[in-house]
């Protein structure tokens, strides 16, 4: 299988080189016959080619099993006019990556930030390609306008189809869990929005009586989730909602930097790190790479789900193992979180466990 690496902004080419050190004793040690290609996406396309994110990228991308994707600056892009293109959110788009799914987990042998004998597990399925977020919600233009400078207007966008296809995933997902999903919402003030998501998600539910649905306003979500998160396995929510809640899960569980991520469509997947560019720690070795090598073990299960190879699978599995194997020993833990092992210090490790 082919690869396609875009190591992005910031801390993202370090970690990315991390998680491909890895990546590369997997693939000996599971004989997945990867090989890979590598591109440029953020501020070096911004000066090589006038946009962070060229048309031709995308197009090639699908023609690959699987992309990982480096942070990406997004906050420091020009405007879109100027070339400074979302390049998550143009990965999301053009190859229907609609499912970001985001799993937060305790572990017993690191500090979390929870109350003392509380644990977490869960999963986050989070909407991708519509909802509040204004690049994603028209065919053409955005979905914010300002018709004078004292006023700012935005416009949501909730489908029957999104909403349906990811409640079916969420569903799919708890089925090999402990088959309970819970939707986050706000339908008592989004009436139509909010309203017709919680509809869609109850019509899916009709298809997996094994499985619990409850459902959950978001700002109640997020105190139970700080006070009885054993309540949760797998959270369904749109698109603005579950990128906070996931934020939220993933610094409780420890930090955000401990917590992979995928986007993924129904014929292609993306693995990318949860967390930011970082970039005043950017080229110094301080870059945690725990979140963007978990990311890639995703990558490699979806794979493997995907083509039925269970090489892949036991590759992803693998990857996870390992790195709870290094983050066991606090001698190993990179400076977030108060070690002094630099970042490709800890994928030598990562790699070395597998």
């Amino acid at each position: 299988m082919k690869l396609l690496v875009l190591p992005c902004d910031g801390i993202g080419p370090e970690i990315v080189e991390a998680s491909m050190k890895v990546l590369a004793e997997a693939n000996k040690r599971f004989e997945l016959d990867l090989s890979f290609d590598y591109d440029d996406v953020g501020f070096d396309s911004l000066k090589k080619h006038g946009t962070t994110l060229r048309e031709d990228v995308l197009i090639r991308a699908r023609d690959y099993d699987g992309v990982i994707l480096g942070t990406q600056s997004h906050a420091d892009y020009p405007s879109p006019e100027e070339g400074g293109r979302n390049v998550s959110a143009g990965f999301r788009i053009g190859l229907d990556l609609y499912a970001n799914v985001r799993p937060a987990r305790t572990r017993p042998f690191l500090e979390s930030n929870m109350k003392q004998g509380k644990t977490m597990d869960l999963v986050i399925m989070r909407e991708a390609t519509e909802g509040f977020y204004p690049d994603r919600n028209m065919s053409r233009g955005w979905g914010e306008v300002m018709p004078n400078p004292d006023m700012a207007l935005s416009t949501r966008k909730i489908t029957r189809h999104c909403s349906e296809r990811i409640a079916r995933r969420a569903f799919e997902l708890a089925m090999t869990r402990n088959k309970k999903v819970t939707a986050i919402h706000k339908a008592n003030s989004f009436h139509m929005t909010d309203g017709l998501f919680l509809e869609c998600v109850k019509h899916v539910s009709q298809d997996f009586p094994e499985v619990e649905l409850d459902d959950l306003l978001v700002d109640a979500a997020t105190a139970h989730m700080v006070r009885t998160p054993e309540r949760f396995d797998v959270l369904v929510a749109t698109n603005f909602y579950g990128d906070i809640i996931s934020d939220l899960a993933s610094e409780l569980s420890g930090s955000l930097g401990l917590a992979g991520s995928i986007m993924a469509s129904d014929t292609h997947c993306c693995a990318q790190a949860q967390h930011g560019s970082a970039p005043d720690i950017a080229g110094k070795g301080l870059a945690n790479p725990v979140s963007m090598i978990l990311s890639v073990s995703m990558l490699l299960s979806w794979l493997g789900d995907k083509h039925s190879a269970s090489n892949y699978n036991e590759a992803g599995a693998a990857l996870s193992t390992a790195v709870d194997t290094v983050l066991s020993n606090p001698s190993h833990h990179t400076s977030d979180l108060g070690g002094k092992t630099s970042t490709s210090e800890f994928a030598a490790l990562v790699a070395a466990a597998i």
